[in-house]
């Protein structure tokens, strides 16, 4: 394990953007076999599917996993790398906010919040869209369905993993703190993205409704 960690810490110091494209993708493609797992465990509890088809052995959708992976190589892996280490930059030089301080560390959690968890869900789910070959329409009424209920409940979670990373993460290994986390990130989003219609998701879809007809009622 040792030597493992020195031979990434080499290959970050060495080609850091090429090595953050390759371990984004292989994260999220084993993210996604777990997230496979994960949704035929849950199928065989809650769904009451038969005993034929719940003694049905798992098998990986590998033409899936090819397209998550995907997903981690074309966009977080890039992205990421740029998106950190400009962060830390603009907070440090333009902001002037002395590292490590509760302002500088809050600042950085507001922009990440605000701006690339917002981003990387709405090219994640609507990448996974068009990968599965569904046109413009069909990709908008999956937004609808599955953007906000991610939005929200990874809104409650990454600020805090986000707060132990700038905080006390040196900025060489930032990346790396995210891609771990993105390891579970990606079974999370994978997950969701699955669930299709479920009943939970229904209700944040249902919520918006009112809350838009409440507005209309109001004008």
């Amino acid at each position: 394990m040792l030597k493992l960690w020195k031979w990434y810490q080499n290959c970050l110091s060495v080609h850091p953007l090429k090595t953050q494209v390759i371990s984004s993708g292989f994260l999220w493609g084993v993210g996604d076999i777990a997230a496979q797992y994960i949704t035929h465990a849950t199928a065989k509890s809650r769904l009451q599917l038969s005993v034929t088809d719940a003694d049905e052995k798992f098998k990986v959708n590998w033409k899936r996993v090819a397209v998550t992976s995907s997903f981690g190589f074309g966009f977080v892996g890039p992205v990421g790398h740029f998106w950190y280490e400009g962060l830390d930059r603009f907070i440090r030089l333009k902001l002037q906010l002395p590292p490590k301080s509760p302002r500088f560390v809050a600042t950085k959690v507001a922009m990440d919040s605000i701006i690339f968890g917002p981003l990387d869900l709405f090219v994640f789910f609507t990448y996974m869209g068009f990968s599965a070959g569904k046109n413009v329409a069909q990709v908008k009424e999956d937004l609808k369905r599955d953007f906000l209920p991610a939005l929200v409940l990874e809104g409650g979670i990454w600020p805090i993993v986000q707060v132990a990373n700038f905080r006390y993460v040196p900025v060489r290994y930032q990346l790396l703190y995210v891609n771990i986390f993105c390891l579970l990130d990606s079974v999370f989003l994978s997950w969701v993205e699955q669930q299709k219609d479920a009943a939970w998701k229904q209700w944040f879809t249902s919520f918006h409704s009112l809350e838009e007809r409440g507005g209309k009622g109001g004008l």
